[in-house]
C-alpha cells in the first residue's frame, strides 16, 4: 500500500538527531528511513528504526502526573494538561517569591534545539541552565577550548579525506552516528587506516589495522609516549607547528621521560609497537585524525587524555586542514545570516552560576555548567538555594552515579518536574512528570548544523500524538503564558503556534518555513568551504601546549602522569560503554529493542574468570563496597583486559511500569558509591571508571 503522506523529519531516539524521512498509512507513521537527500549519506540504524513502537509503546507517561504518595513510592494522580501546567507554574511563583529566580536549576540532554529551553530559563531570570555533560563530554570539551580556543564542535572531523583514523575513547561503530560510521567505512573503503585504543575489542576494533588493548587508565602515559616518539624522532610537521603551536618546547621538555619503554610498563604495549605507531601518524600526516573521544567522563586524568589527542592532531599538522579537523562554517562564514535566538528575547541574569563555573571556576564554559556541582548547591544551600529542578529528558538518577547519594541531595527541592517521553528513575521520583511526545508526534524549534556545508534543519510532526502528550513547545510556552501574571517579560516567550516560532527565528536569513518542504533542510552554502585558520581564539593566538586560561585558573594542562590504581585481589574496574540497540537507559524498554538485546552481559577476561570458576554464561553477582547490584550472565572471552570487567549503560531497571526491563541485566551506575564527588578536577567531567567492583558465581 501506497504512503499516504511522506513527511521529512529529525529522529529523536538519540543525541545524533539524524534526518529522516517518515512514510504516513491512515493517519500514522509506517515507515521511517533516512532522508534520502542528506549531503552526509546518513541513514537510520535499530534505535531510529524503533521510533513507530516507541510512540505505540502504552509503557511509558500517558497523561500528565502529579505525585500524592513520597517520593518514588509511585503514586500519582491523573491530571488534564491545564492543571498540570498551572500546579508547576503555581509552584515556580512561590518558590521564586521566596527564594528568587535563581532557585530553579534546569537540565536536559544538550542537542540543537536548546535554544528553547535556554530561553525558558534566561526568561525566569536563573542563569542555571545545565545539561547532562558533566557525565558525557565535558572532559573534550575544555581539553578543546584549553588547545584550540573554541568548542569542540568547532572543529568537524573530515573522514573521508583522511589518511589514518584513530579512536580512543570514541566507539565510533557502537555508540552509532550514521553519518559518521557511513564516513569511515568509505574512507577504509579507500585505503584509509583505522587504529583504536580501548581496553576491550569493540566492534570499531574488529575493523581495525592497529588494536592497542591499553591497561585502564593509562590512555594519557600512551599518548605521553606518542607525542615523545613525534618530537624526539622529528616526525612532527615543523613548518605547521611554527606557525601554529605555541609552547612547543615546554611540550618537548615535558615528555622527555615519557619514552616507549616507559609506556610499556604503564599500558602493556610493547615499545617497538608504540614506536611504529608514531611512524605510521607521520607517513599519513597531515591526512590523519586522531579522535579527542565521546563520552570522556571515565578518568581522573580523561580531560589531559583529550588534550593529548588535539596536540598530537596539532603535532601532525592536521588541525584546520582538509582531511582532518579543518574548522566548521556557520551561517556567516559563508556570508549568511544566522537564525534569530530565542533566547535573546531577554537580557542575560546577572546572578552567579550555583555550580560556580564562571566565577569559582573560571576556566570552564558557562554555557551547560556542571549538574554535578549545582546539585552541591541544593544539598547545601551554597551559594544560595535551589529549591526548582526542571529535568527535560534526563534521568540523572541512571547517569550519573550513586543514585541513592544523589536522592539525598535532592531532598531539598520544593519541586522536582520531569518532562519525558518514557519513563525513568528520575521521572519516577519527580513531583509532577509532563509527558513529552515522541520525536514521530512533535515539531521542535528550527536549528542551525555548523559543518562544511552549514544547513538549517526542522523537525515537523509526522503524527498526531496517540497519548495524551505535548512537544516541548507546547509545555514551555504554556508555562510562560501562565508565569507571565507576575513576570511581564515571560510574554515574550508565549508562542501559540510553532509557525510563530519558526518565523521568528527565519527572520532577516532569506528562508522561509516553505523552503524546507523539498528536504527537510536548507543548505546555506553550494559546496563544502575549507577555511585557512590565520589564527586560533586563544590568549596566544596559537594552539595552546600550555593553556594560558587554564594557567590563569592555577591548572597545569601539562600535568605530570599519575599510574592509576591497580584493582585489589578479587577485584575488577568496573568500565561501561554503549551498543548499537540502544540508547543508555531510555530505549531498554522499547519492545522492539528488548527483542534485539533484552539485557546486559559482564565481559571478563579468560584468565580472572577460571580463578574465580566462572564459565562463559554463568550467573556472576557483581558489588561494590560490599553492596550487590545485581546478578547478570558472564561474557568470558580474551578481548577484554583483565584488569575491567565492562558492561553496556542502560540495564538494571527497578520500576514496576516496565514490564520489559525490569529486573534486566545490571546497572552500572549503582556500582559507583561516592562517585558523585570524584571528577576530573581539571576538566570538570565525572570520573566514572575510577570504580571496582568484586563478582562471584551466582
Amino acid at each position: 500500500m501506497a504512503a499516504e503522506e511522506s513527511v521529512y523529519s529529525v529522529c529523536g531516539m538519540c543525541s545524533v538527531r539524524c534526518p529522516i524521512l517518515v512514510e504516513k498509512r491512515n493517519g500514522e507513521a509506517s515507515w521511517i528511513m533516512g532522508n534520502p537527500h542528506s549531503p552526509l549519506k546518513g541513514g537510520l540504524c535499530a534505535r531510529g528504526a524503533a521510533g513507530i513502537a516507541l510512540e505505540r509503546d502504552t509503557e511509558r507517561p500517558a497523561t500528565p502526573l502529579i505525585r500524592v504518595g513520597e517520593r518514588g513510592e509511585g503514586k500519582w494522580r491523573e491530571a488534564s494538561w491545564e492543571e498540570a501546567l498551572d500546579y508547576v507554574a503555581d509552584r515556580l511563583k512561590e518558590i521564586t517569591a521566596m527564594h528568587g529566580a535563581r532557585s530553579v536549576l534546569w537540565s536536559d540532554r544538550g542537542g540543537p534545539f536548546v535554544d528553547l529551553h535556554q530561553a525558558f530559563m534566561r526568561g525566569l531570570g536563573s542563569p542555571n541552565y545545565c545539561n547532562h555533560d558533566a557525565s558525557c563530554a565535558r572532559n573534550v570539551q575544555h581539553a578543546a577550548l584549553s588547545v584550540l580556543g573554541m568548542g569542540r564542535k568547532l572543529v568537524a572531523y573530515d573522514f573521508r579525506n583522511a589518511k589514518h583514523i584513530i579512536l580512543q575513547t570514541r566507539n565510533i561503530l557502537e555508540a552509532i552516528n550514521v553519518a559518521e560510521c557511513n564516513a569511515v567505512m568509505d574512507a577504509l573503503d579507500k585505503g584509509c587506516k583505522l587504529s583504536v585504543i580501548d581496553i576491550r575489542s569493540s566492534v570499531s576494533a574488529s575493523k581495525a589495522s592497529n588494536f592497542f588493548m591499553v591497561r585502564p587508565g593509562t590512555d594519557y602515559a600512551f599518548n605521553l609516549a606518542i607525542i615523545h616518539e613525534l618530537i624526539t624522532k622529528k616526525l612532527y610537521q615543523a613548518d605547521y607547528v611554527a606557525k601554529y603551536v605555541d609552547g612547543f618546547d615546554a611540550l618537548s621538555a615535558f615528555v622527555q621521560p615519557c619514552t616507549p619503554e616507559w609506556a610499556e610498563k604503564e599500558t602493556g604495549i610493547p615499545a617497538e609497537r608504540i614506536t611504529a605507531f608514531a611512524q605510521e601518524l607521520a607517513e599519513s600526516a597531515p591526512n590523519v585524525i586522531w579522535h579527542p573521544g565521546w563520552m570522556v567522563a571515565r578518568y581522573n586524568d580523561s580531560f589531559n587524555v583529550c588534550r593529548t589527542a588535539y596536540i598530537i592532531n596539532a603535532l601532525l599538522g592536521s588541525v584546520g586542514v582538509k582531511g582532518g579537523l579543518p574548522l566548521v562554517n556557520t551561517p556567516k562564514d559563508v556570508g549568511r545570516k544566522g537564525l534569530k535566538k530565542l533566547v535573546d528575547l531577554f537580557p542575560k541574569p546577572e546572578e552567579k552560576r550555583a555550580d560556580g563555573v564562571g566565577w569559582k571556576h573560571p576556566q570552564f564554559d558557562a554555557g551547560p555548567g556542571l549538574v554535578n556541582l549545582a546539585y552541591d548547591a541544593i544539598a547545601t544551600g551554597d551559594p544560595y538555594p535551589v529549591k526548582a529542578y526542571l529535568c527535560f529528558r534526563h534521568d540523572p538518577l541512571m547517569a550519573m552515579p550513586d543514585p541513592e547519594a544523589l536522592k539525598r541531595k535532592w531532598e531539598a527541592l520544593d519541586l522536582l518536574v520531569s518532562v519525558t517521553f518514557s519513563w525513568s528513575d528520575t521521572a519516577w521520583h519527580s513531583d509532577v512528570v509532563l509527558p513529552l511526545s515522541t520525536y514521530l508526534s512533535r515539531e521542535s524549534i528550527i536549528a542551525s548544523k555548523a559543518g562544511l556545508k552549514p544547513q538549517f534543519f526542522v523537525r515537523k510532526r509526522a503524527m498526531q500524538p496517540l497519548l495524551n502528550t505535548r512537544a516541548d513547545w507546547e509545555i514551555l510556552c504554556g508555562l510562560a503564558a501562565r508565569l507571565s501574571d507576575v513576570n511581564p517579560e515571560m510574554k515574550k516567550l508565549a508562542f501559540t503556534s510553532i509557525e510563530d516560532i519558526w518565523n521568528y527565528q527565519l527572520q532577516d536569513t532569506g528562508v522561509s518555513v516553505a523552503d524546507f518542504a523539498a528536504k527537510g533542510f536548507v543548505e546555506l552554502a553550494d559546496a563544502p568551504l575549507y577555511r585557512e585558520v590565520e589564527a586560533y581564539p586563544t590568549p596566544s593566538g596559537k594552539l595552546e601546549m600550555i593553556s594560558g586560561k587554564w594557567s590563569k585558573a592555577n591548572i597545569d594542562t601539562l600535568k605530570p602522569y599519575t599510574s592509576p590504581a591497580r584493582p585489589a585481589p578479587g577485584e575488577f574496574r568496573i568500565a561501561f560503554g554503549r551498543v548499537g540497540v540502544h540508547t543508555q537507559g531510555h530505549t531498554v524498554n522499547n519492545p522492539l529493542l528488548h527483542e534485539q538485546m533484552p539485557e546486559n552481559v559482564a565481559w571478563m577476561h579468560t584468565s580472572r574468570a577460571e580463578e574465580l570458576g566462572i564459565a562463559d554464561g554463568d550467573m556472576v553477582e557483581v558489588a561494590s563496597a560490599g553492596k550487590s547490584a545485581g546478578r547478570m550472565k558472564a561474557f568470558v572471552t580474551e578481548c577484554i583486559h583483565p584488569e575491567a570487567l565492562f558492561m553496556v549503560h542502560g540495564f538494571g531497571h527497578r520500576l514496576p511500569v516496565e514490564s520489559r526491563a525490569i529486573g534486566r541485566g545490571v546497572a552500572d551506575h549503582e556500582l559507583m558509591p561516592g562517585g558523585l564527588e570524584v571528577w576530573d578536577r581539571s576538566g570538570g567531567g565525572l570520573s566514572l571508571q575510577e570504580h571496582f567492583v568484586t563478582v562471584r558465581k551466582a
